[in-house]
């Protein structure tokens, strides 16, 4: 009996010992040398794609049918989502007609523009789901201009990505369409939410002290600024960042999204598994 009672408190002890060390283990520190080899790639990339280049294409000259042979060929696409980056000269496309008076009222208008954005989504590169209405306005030309903003992650897009621009005409003639939407959002939504943020909201915060950062100063330019507790810094949220790089392909990058006052800009944002500054807005 007294031999079954000290091996029954022996396998106790073992247990208690084995709960420590595993409670122990949960409350380690992150790894000061960066992820490891088995964590996902980071940033993750979309590279230029021909055989999507090409789809895009064919997608043009299939739809834009009034258009002359040589119109068909100018079309401009972005070499990595192959989205449309301005119309041919002398393009006549059209909105599609709603109503039955001459000239389409608001509510109607925008049901041309949802009917648009269907039938061309393989050359703006986003499903229509995906598109929010940012702005439309009347230009001082006399042209209508309606703006979109895709939201295709868990987190907000941010960054010169995921904007859809269409320019018409009182006579539903389109004058520019423009798109910088990111296609396949689904397959690369996976890879994003294998991300895990390395720096929290505090350190975000912190890293923002007398930081020197660039920002646009007009055309081309560019001027550099530090950031003190003046500016009060204040960390909003995480969000995906799309940038381009100087010799490669378009990135995404999970990032804090930090107000500033009294700055030349309203927002900066760091690089929430790295720590890098990336941008100013």
């Amino acid at each position: 009996m007294r031999e079954q009672f000290k091996t029954k408190g022996k396998f106790v002890l073992i247990l208690a010992v084995s709960l420590v060390v595993a409670a122990c283990s949960g409350l380690q520190p992150p790894d000061a040398g960066g992820p490891r080899a088995n964590q996902p790639a980071y940033p993750v990339v979309l590279a230029a794609d021909t055989a999507r280049l090409q789809e895009a294409l064919v997608f043009w000259q299939r739809l834009a049918q009034p258009q002359t042979g040589a119109e068909k060929a100018q079309v401009s696409l972005h070499p990595y989502t192959a989205t449309i980056e301005g119309l041919p000269p002398h393009s006549n496309l059209l909105l599609p007609k709603v109503g039955s008076a001459p000239t389409m009222s608001e509510e109607e208008t925008r049901e041309s523009l949802r009917r648009f954005i269907q039938e061309w989504q393989g050359l703006i590169g986003a499903e229509p789901i995906q598109l929010s209405l940012r702005g439309r306005t009347d230009q001082p030309d006399g042209s209508k201009l309606a703006t979109y903003e895709q939201q295709p992650f868990r987190y907000p897009l941010r960054g010169p990505y995921g904007k859809l621009r269409i320019r018409f005409t009182a006579d539903r003639r389109v004058v520019d369409f423009s798109s910088t939407c990111i296609p396949h959002a689904d397959r690369l939504q996976a890879s994003i939410a294998a991300v895990t943020p390395q720096v929290g909201w505090e350190d975000a915060s912190a890293r923002l002290a007398n930081l020197s950062v660039s920002f646009g100063n007009g055309p081309g330019q560019q001027a550099s600024y530090t950031i003190s507790p003046a500016n009060k810094p204040n960390v909003r949220e995480l969000v995906v960042y799309a940038k381009d790089t100087a010799n490669g392909p378009l990135e995404l990058r999970l990032a804090w999204e930090i107000a500033v006052t009294n700055a030349p800009f309203q927002l900066v944002y760091l690089d929430a598994v790295k720590g890098d500054f990336l941008a100013t807005a």
